[in-house]
């Protein structure tokens, strides 16, 4: 029996156990805006890992939970394992969408997105222990806590342990409906638009004010113009502000702006033209700040060949493996910046991230773990 095909018997008779690590995971609430509450998800993770061999360090991240390393092995040379155990649900929604197991599908908040991934990953390096499949490299396991909000703490942890790895495996949910590996995601931006204008009585001497609502209309109107569909950018201008009477001429309005780009130079393009903004009306003063906080993932030779021997290893135990770009950011983002090739994607199978039907498929999680299992053996050795 081949090496894959092994992993794969030895992860299929732990299902079980891993939809019940999953539930326990899911059981403890990891919003990213309370950092406490990450911490003891952080600290159940710390706990497991601890107890498999792990060498752990734990790392403050100001106002998130603690960022954790876990450690298997002293070879030189490291093959990185990258997850997050935060997620957007606020603490309680666990009462009105409880965990449950409802045929071979596992709901709940946070399950998919991606502690169902965090425990893959787990079981991935369990079984390559087990079977004394170890490669002679480290395997680095990387778990952050603020994901979710784009990174702001540990996107430098991130970036320093990417270079100092042969290859990454990011650990986020499949990319739907072909259950895919991720082998490009758009680069994501988000900007801030202040407008000032001049008040004034809008019934009485209207011409005296100039409006900041006004001058806010021309500006979505530009910056949707933006968009080309055709090279994979958009501009959307997802929240408008201003005004403060229908009787008074704005004086004030503002926006907040979302970009997405395909490439790097598509990025600093869009990013020059948005932070200077001109104004249309005379009188009117503009103030932009933000910038580009996920480079693009580019599809590189190097992802492509990840992708293939994820793809090989994947049909020698029956499962046909796409390949999908997104339009969503990750943490894999970050190890493609620094020139690390990256395996994104590689969690579990399943639908609804940040919805209140997610779920993951129970079915896939053996699959799934084998292949992330299978590719850690690969590039260790």
């Amino acid at each position: 029996m081949s090496t894959i095909r092994q992993l794969y018997a030895y992860l299929n008779e732990r299902t079980d156990e891993m939809v019940e690590m999953i539930t326990q995971l899911a059981a403890v609430e990891s919003p990213s805006s309370d950092g406490a509450a990450v911490n003891r998800c952080v600290d159940l993770l710390a706990n497991i890992l601890a107890r498999q061999g792990a060498s752990l360090t734990r790392l403050r991240a100001g106002n998130s939970g603690d960022n954790l390393v876990a450690c298997f092995g002293g070879g030189p040379g490291q093959v990185l394992l990258l997850g997050h155990a935060d997620t957007v649900w606020a603490s309680g929604t666990l009462a009105k969408m409880p965990v449950r197991q409802e045929g071979d599908r596992l709901y709940g908040p946070g399950v998919y997105d991606m502690k169902g991934g965090l425990v893959m990953g787990i079981y991935a390096i369990k079984a390559l222990q087990a079977l004394g499949q170890k490669p002679p490299m480290s395997i680095e396991f990387l778990i952050t806590s603020d994901e979710e909000i784009g990174s702001p703490n540990s996107r430098e942890l991130i970036e320093d342990r990417a270079k100092e790895s042969k290859a990454a495996i990011v650990l986020e949910p499949a990319a739907m409906p072909l259950a895919a590996i991720k082998t490009s995601r758009k680069g994501l931006g988000a900007f801030q638009l202040k407008i000032r204008g001049r008040a004034a009585h809008a019934g009485v001497e209207p011409e005296k004010g100039i409006s900041a609502l006004e001058e806010l209309a021309h500006q979505i109107m530009y910056l949707h113009s933006l968009t080309d569909y055709q090279v994979g950018t958009t501009v959307n201008v997802g929240v408008a502000h201003g005004g403060t009477r229908s009787n008074v001429v704005a004086a004030e309005a503002g926006a907040e702006i979302d970009l997405r780009v395909a490439t790097k130079e598509e990025g600093e393009r869009l990013t020059n033209l948005i932070l200077h903004l001109q104004p249309h009306l005379q009188g009117i003063e503009l103030e932009v700040s933000g910038g580009l906080n996920r480079p693009p993932f580019e599809r590189t030779k190097g992802v492509v060949q990840l992708y293939q021997q994820a793809k090989t290893l994947a049909a020698e135990i029956g499962v046909e493996l796409a390949e999908m770009g997104t339009g969503g950011g990750s943490d894999g983002n970050f190890t493609m910046a620094v020139g690390t090739a990256t395996l994104d994607g590689a969690g579990p199978v399943g639908e609804g991230a940040h919805a209140v039907h997610e779920h993951l498929l129970i079915p896939h999680l053996a699959q799934r773990a084998a292949i992330v299992a299978g590719m850690i053996r690969q590039l260790g050795n």
